[in-house]
């Protein structure tokens, strides 16, 4: 057994395995490459401490408290847990205990009712020409405005409570994540300290901020045609739009600016595209660019569209995503898992893995996404996992790539962007999504 687990448990983990080995006959599960407790240690760069895990072994397994964590990059697996045998992986009791703090009873931690309930309505509008058109002529705006008709303004600093909220956010968002590796995280909630007592003050900003948009009036209300009385489960519902909103789309914006900074040739590559797509002249104000985006002339930014999915390749907005199995289960691979394990893919990883995309996997090259004539091509859902796949997959995927379309075709044919600081580290703060840890410090050159 290849068990990296601290000598103080080794014994309790050996037992636990032979005790498997011996009532289970042939079933085989995955190899050990770790524990909770390594992933405490590696916190702070967790997804690539997995990343270095996974390039030893496609699938593997981490020894946690009362049951086992299985981390995958391989897609056949992806597709049977999000797919094949969908049934059979949920977010459970687990995912729900560990997230409900923040995300009560969204999308993002509910099985069966609740979870087809919000996930049919939001299906429907999120389909309709009348929410794309919308979405067009608001480009300026992010998704928060479009979704709840109010203006975070978190970026520019401007409205202090929209900011507070947001920063609250995001805190609570790495509690949330820290939890999954810390094992006393219960026992601090218990007495209220630490951690958990710092994200119960963040929960309770960012609860009061979302209690005030539903006596807006807002569009997510006519939306959803909600006739609940339970005003809680309404403000689960609009923050779990806040999140596939600010959190997903802005975090990747950044990233995707980052990008370009660090690959200036693709940054003038997909300016110039713009330039043609729009028909606009080299010294048009960002307003022209805005009136030459055209449904015609967004079709036409095929290389724009390839760099952004380059960009969530890379840094997928949602690094990691895991289901709890609800009962005794063998793979594609033929290792079993059982239940009450987790069953985790991972997203920033899988962009990373050679035996995927080649040996150039670790390089920005939006080329990667074109045919021969210069227009995207697709990879299935179960590589290419930034949005998902399956039946939950992401609803606002068509409508993240016309927002960050938009965005960056008005910003590109406005400016030219270069890091504030070239010899400052960028990384990523372990949260549940991937943030640019501090933030982005650009400057922006009018062209």
């Amino acid at each position: 057994m290849n068990c990296l687990c601290p000598n103080h448990n080794s014994q309790v983990f050996i037992i636990r395995i032979y005790t498997q080995k011996s009532s289970e006959g042939k079933r085989k599960y995955h190899p050990v490459r770790g524990t909770v407790f390594h992933e405490l240690l590696n916190f702070n760069r967790l997804h690539d401490y997995m990343t270095d895990l996974a390039r030893q072994l496609k699938t593997f397994r981490l020894l946690n408290v009362g049951h086992d964590e299985i981390y995958t990059t391989d897609p056949a697996v992806v597709e049977y847990m999000l797919k094949t045998n969908f049934p059979n992986y949920g977010k459970g009791w687990y995912f729900y205990n560990m997230m409900t703090d923040l995300l009560g009873d969204g999308i993002f931690t509910v099985d069966g009712e609740k979870w087809r309930h919000q996930r049919k309505q939001s299906s429907y509008e999120f389909s309709t020409k009348i929410l794309r058109d919308f979405s067009s002529f608001v480009f300026k705006d992010n998704v928060t405005k479009i979704i709840l008709g109010v203006e975070l303004d978190s970026m520019c600093g401007t409205n202090e409570e929209g900011n507070r909220f947001s920063d609250c956010f995001d805190e609570a968002s790495a509690i949330i994540l820290y939890r999954y590796v810390s094992v006393f995280w219960k026992i601090k909630k218990f007495l209220n300290i630490g951690s958990e007592a710092k994200l119960k003050k963040c929960v309770k900003v960012v609860d009061e901020y979302v209690y005030k948009m539903t006596k807006k009036g807002d569009v997510l209300s006519r939306f959803l045609e909600l006739k609940e009385t339970d005003p809680k489960y309404l403000k689960d519902i609009i923050l779990s739009f806040i999140i596939a909103g600010k959190d997903t789309t802005a975090s990747t914006l950044s990233w995707f600016i980052y990008m370009l900074c660090k690959f200036p040739h693709v940054q003038e590559k997909i300016a110039q595209e713009v330039r043609e797509a729009t028909k606009i002249k080299g010294d048009s104000t960002s307003e022209e660019i805005a009136n030459g985006l055209t449904e015609e002339a967004i079709d036409k930014l095929q290389y724009l569209h390839a760099s952004l999915t380059e960009t969530l390749r890379i840094y997928p907005a949602v690094p990691m995503d895991g289901k709890l199995c609800f009962s005794d289960d063998t793979l594609p691979d033929g290792y079993s898992v059982k239940k009450g394990d987790l069953l985790v893919y991972h997203p920033y990883a899988m962009g990373r893995m050679k035996f995927l995309w080649g040996d150039d996997a670790e390089e920005f090259r939006p080329e990667r996404w074109l045919d021969e004539n210069g227009m995207f091509k697709p990879e299935s859902p179960f590589k290419f996992t930034a949005f998902q796949a399956g039946p939950r997959i992401c609803l606002g995927k068509e409508f993240a790539y016309r927002q960050m379309k938009i965005f960056s075709a008005v910003l590109l044919g406005s400016f030219k962007f270069k890091l504030s600081d070239e010899t400052k580290q960028v990384n990523y703060r372990s949260m549940i999504t991937l943030h640019v840890d501090g933030g982005l410090h650009i400057r922006a050159i009018r062209r």
